[in-house]
């Protein structure tokens, strides 16, 4: 009788690797419950408890809450990779590490030492690995597989396809509006640049297309990993050039397993300051120069007086106010090296002493130390003392001394002499753009923010207004507990076992005091452990030095490309960024190849840009692949309408579009388009200034009036950026003559 046909399906590495992949899934899930669980427990038991206990609860749901997040963020390709080694171990890199109920490791964090040799082992230097596998996944299945064979001697089918499928295949992907992760798809001088130390600042050099954003946001989930007992107390801070392009990257470093970073702009540093005006780049540019490190704190000094004598009526006696005291009382302030808000407490202190000894000789009586607080008392609530000591040394806020001097013209020379009349006229405010009483001032700029930093740190905190916060949250406390307490009595809830004051934590939401990054934006002297800036050469001097403040480790990883910088304030070369501020505390690696941008579109971007600028022609690229017919010219008698018309012939399945168009003309090209420039990125097709393009991506770019772009724009980056932002095709749109290089 012959032997039955085996029913099961024979085994094929993909099978195979679907085995693992569910295997791998099924824990995942299995954790997420676990969590979940745990996090519901927490959260039951509630307010109540001692306060060792209420903090003990609220790090644990903190704790929980994390690794929850952790967990929801990595659904998507958990597992890319699988190294064969010579040992005959089987290794699978993933976006997290997971181990089985019996602790066998079921996947390696990229991260991880073990993993290395996913992105470092080559055929010349293998490492120990026979073949490395990249595998490609849609949500919980497994589509396909690429093998590199690094050790030919050591596998038995050396019919293995070996080479760079893996990584060509996510070149071609299309783009979504949200940028990707390269975490499955690393190259060796990625790699190498995303381990390095941690300490020092780390320049990234890298033109269009070399994944310098991608290294940087890996670089820091790497450092929060390797680095996470001192990362986790401090956190990671990522600075972007915009708001859009902070959206843009979002969900790249949940991806990669991390959630605690914070990201924002230069505008958004300050926390209780909303800086959304424009004005001219001129303008902006003189505000971002150094010298204002200087003029600052003549501004601050000024408002540091010695009045004139004059008398002071106390009561019914008159006192003197003397110029002697004044200048004793201010040289004794500025010796404590405090910011001008917290030395005044010394200098208040030290004038009603002097004023109070004068009262107490007026008043002919002997004053003993139990009545000497009640003497100085009335001494300082006089209306006299209190005008006379804010004028001598006033308190001030960052937003009031800023808007004097682009108010008062007098102010700004006292400060600023060498600054020069004209450049003073074009700061100052003209006088519609000052509101009347009860009116609201103009918005702040985002050159604005760095002026107010450096102020917040000359002049520290208003203890008047500390106290005014904290009469303002007493009071806001005792109205939420006698409202819990009405409530209790009407309804006759708790049978005594709530009080008032439980209930109105209740109100509060508790006493959680909220995660890392909600407490690190909230706090304008938060230092960070590690700082992320992305396209840094756009920093000016005064941007540059509120980014400093915020890190004293001097642990950063700065990334742009001085080529693109499209600002008069920012830098031509890392030299000149850096060379004053750190000296030798800085380092510079370079990415040189090219792996979005088609190597015809790159080069017309570089014959473009080293025809505007020859003393500063970008550097070469090695591009990694080309498109057949990337590059179309189209001229046009209404660039607008011609727009429109190319939009509309791109085919439907092409992926993410934008039309890239000088700020004057973004209005009336969105028209024609029928779109809204305040579009998402994930629409069919956004609207956007070369500005707002910057580190962005797309399948297809249609440029309108490039020699436009070129002759408005802030600098001659900025065509370069809008050239270099397609990934497949760039139609250009003129009806001007086409800038040299792209003719």
């Amino acid at each position: 009788m012959s032997a039955a046909a085996d029913p099961r399906p024979t085994p094929t590495p993909l099978t195979d690797e679907q085995l693992h992949l569910d295997e791998v899934y099924l824990r995942l899930d299995e954790l997420r419950a676990h969590t979940r669980g745990r996090l519901a427990h927490v959260r039951r038991e509630g307010p109540s408890g001692s306060p060792q206990n209420r903090s003990e609860r609220d790090a644990f749901a903190t704790l929980y809450e994390d690794r929850l997040a952790q967990l929801e963020s990595v659904e998507e390709r958990l597992v890319f990779g699988r190294l064969d080694l010579t040992d005959g171990e089987e290794r699978y890199v993933g976006r997290i590490g997971l181990s089985d109920a019996e602790h066998s490791q079921l996947l390696t964090d990229w991260r991880a030492p073990a993993a290395e040799p996913f992105y470092q082992a080559t055929a010349a230097h293998p490492g120990g690995v026979v073949l490395r596998r990249h595998i490609q996944t849609r949500l919980r299945s497994v589509v396909s597989i690429e093998d590199d064979v690094l050790d030919l001697d050591a596998v038995t089918d050396p019919s293995q396809v070996a080479g760079q499928g893996a990584l060509l295949a996510a070149l071609a992907q299309h783009r979504t509006g949200r940028m990707g992760d390269i975490v499955a798809t690393i190259q060796a001088e990625q790699d190498a640049i995303i381990r390095s130390d941690s300490a020092g600042v780390l320049v990234v050099q890298g033109g269009p297309g070399t994944g310098k954003t991608a290294v940087a946001l890996h670089r820091a989930a790497y450092l929060l990993y390797a680095h996470r007992e001192r990362l986790e107390r401090s956190g990671v801070l990522v600075i972007g050039p915009t708001p859009v392009f902070l959206r843009y990257i979002e969900q790249v470093l949940p991806a990669l397993g991390e959630t605690g970073v914070v990201s924002m702009t230069i505008a958004g540093l300050l926390p209780d300051v909303t800086a959304t005006g424009t004005e001219p780049d001129e303008i902006a540019t003189i505000k971002g120069r150094g010298v204002w490190a200087r003029i600052l704190p003549r501004a601050v000094r000024a408002r540091q007086r010695v009045l004139s004598e004059r008398p002071l009526r106390v009561a019914r006696e008159t006192l003197t106010l003397r110029p002697a005291d004044l200048r004793a009382a201010q040289a004794k302030a500025r010796r404590t090296g405090k910011p001008h808000n917290e030395a005044r407490v010394t200098f208040v202190r030290h004038m009603l002493t002097a004023l109070a000894q004068q009262y107490a000789q007026a008043l002919g009586e002997e004053v003993g130390e139990a009545d000497w607080a009640e003497l100085t008392e009335e001494v300082r609530s006089a209306r006299d003392v209190r005008v006379a000591l804010n004028l001598a040394w006033m308190p001030l806020t960052p937003a009031s001394l800023l808007r004097d001097l682009y108010t008062k013209p007098h102010r700004l020379l006292e400060a600023a002499p060498e600054l020069g009349a004209r450049t003073r006229a074009r700061l100052a405010w003209p006088a519609d753009r000052v509101p009347g009483p009860g009116g609201e001032w103009p918005e702040w700029t985002p050159a604005d923010v760095p002026l107010l930093d450096e102020l917040a740190e000359l002049l520290g905190a208003d203890d008047s207004l500390d106290r005014e916060h904290s009469r303002r949250e007493a009071a806001r406390r005792a109205e939420a507990v006698a409202y819990a307490q009405e409530m209790l009595s009407a309804s006759g809830a708790g049978g005594g076992m709530v009080s008032a004051e439980m209930l109105a934590d209740r109100f509060d939401g508790g006493a959680a005091v909220g995660s890392l990054a909600d407490r690190a934006r909230a706090d304008r002297q938060w230092t960070y452990g590690h700082v992320v800036i992305d396209e840094a050469q756009e920093l000016s001097a005064m941007a540059w030095r509120a980014v400093l403040r915020r890190n004293p480790s001097r642990s950063m990883t700065v990334v742009g490309d001085v080529a693109q910088t499209s600002t008069a304030a920012g830098a031509r070369s890392w030299g000149e960024a850096l060379d004053s501020r750190l000296r030798d505390g800085w380092r510079l690696e370079t990415l040189s190849v090219n792996y979005r941008t088609p190597a015809s579109i790159m080069a017309a971007a570089h014959a473009v840009a080293a025809a505007a600028d020859p003393a500063h022609p970008p550097a070469t690229l090695t591009s990694a692949r080309d498109v057949e017919g990337a590059l179309r010219r189209h001229h046009a008698l209404d660039a607008p309408a011609t727009t429109a018309a190319v939009v509309a012939a791109i085919p439907a399945d092409t992926g993410a579009i934008a039309v890239i168009a000088p700020a004057t003309l973004v209005a009336e090209v969105a028209r024609a388009l029928g779109v809204s420039l305040d579009g998402d990125l994930r629409d069919p097709v956004v609207v956007l200034t070369p500005g707002q393009a910057k580190g962005l991506e797309f399948d297809h770019v249609v440029l309108v009036e490039p020699a436009r772009i070129q002759r408005e724009g802030h600098g001659p980056g900025d065509l370069y950026v809008a050239m270099t932002r397609p990934t497949r095709h760039l139609d250009v749109v003129h009806s001007e003559e086409l800038p040299a290089g792209l003719a």
